[in-house]
């Protein structure tokens, strides 16, 4: 009876660790991780910046266009060739574009891009000729570039928050010219041209750099698209622009019957331009 009952119990035993066995076991939930947000240049963006002009080389020719006035340029009573140099600090300036980042995180980017800056870049250039025949002759260039345009493509290469890309399309401004020719000690304007505001065109290309500051960062509390329920990101950029608008003959006439003849100048605009700024990139809502 005893055997009976030890036998039955054995197998009662082992029926039930049999069923223990097919049960599920009891784990812990696996841990959940939210996924790193990837940053990415690609979005809408618009700015602001100043900047730093300056000319390195221009030269402004002139010729006579007959054989009194084309003496005066051979005897150096006028200047054949005269370097008129100037730089300073731009006023305002702004800009917007589009980028498409091809792979998040880091990865190759290109994109379009509008900049104006409000340079007001005067340059007034005067030359003492020899003397014709003990007082030299006084001439006055005048040349200004109000505003410098950009309308580029760009492509570069991010590295996360980094992206260095270059730059280059068309270059396009506001410019005037002038020339004053006086007498022998500047007391009468013999020969003037120019002195219109002309639209010109031309190219650009350069190069720089943008960093996206991280969220956390103070400088994003200046994000305009945090209080309107965009995301939006704050990037600081600088950047180097060298641009030609070209070349642009200027008549310098007679203002009176005598002296006779008439001059050409030939004026350049090109230089370069240095700048710095912000700028706010928009992803979405």
């Amino acid at each position: 009876m005893i055997r009976a009952l030890l036998l039955g119990s054995a197998a009662a035993l082992a029926t039930t660790a049999a069923l223990a066995a097919d049960l599920p076991r009891r784990e812990a939930p696996p841990v959940a991780f939210a996924p790193v947000p990837v940053f990415t240049w690609t979005g809408f963006y618009a700015g602001l910046h100043t900047g730093y002009a300056f000319t390195d080389n221009p030269n402004i020719q002139t010729r006579g266009n007959d054989p009194f006035t084309g003496a005066n340029v051979v005897l150096g009573r006028r200047a054949a060739s005269l370097k008129s140099e100037v730089d300073g600090f731009s006023r305002l300036g702004g800009g917007f574009g589009y980028n498409v980042q091809f792979t998040p995180g880091s990865g190759f980017v290109a994109g379009i891009a509008f900049d104006a800056t409000w340079l007001d870049l005067d340059k007034r250039t005067g030359f003492y000729g020899t003397p014709n025949p003990t007082i030299g002759n006084a001439s006055v260039y005048t040349q200004n570039l109000d505003f410098l345009g950009t309308v580029n493509g760009k492509l570069g290469y991010a590295f996360d928050r980094f992206f260095v890309y270059g730059t280059g399309g068309l270059a396009f401004g506001q410019v005037s010219y002038g020339a004053d020719f006086y007498n022998p000690g500047a007391t009468v304007l013999q020969y003037t041209g120019g002195g219109r505001k002309i639209f010109e065109t031309g190219y650009n290309y350069g190069g720089g750099i943008e960093y996206a500051i991280p969220v956390d960062s103070f400088l994003n509390y200046f994000s305009i698209g945090r209080w309107l329920g965009i995301k939006s990101d704050v990037t600081i950029k600088a950047e180097y622009i060298r641009y030609d608008l070209g070349s642009r003959n200027v008549l310098v006439n007679q203002t009176a019957p005598v002296p006779p003849g008439s001059y050409t100048s030939r004026f350049s605009t090109e230089g370069s331009l240095i700048r710095a700024g912000f700028n706010y990139k928009f992803s979405g809502l």
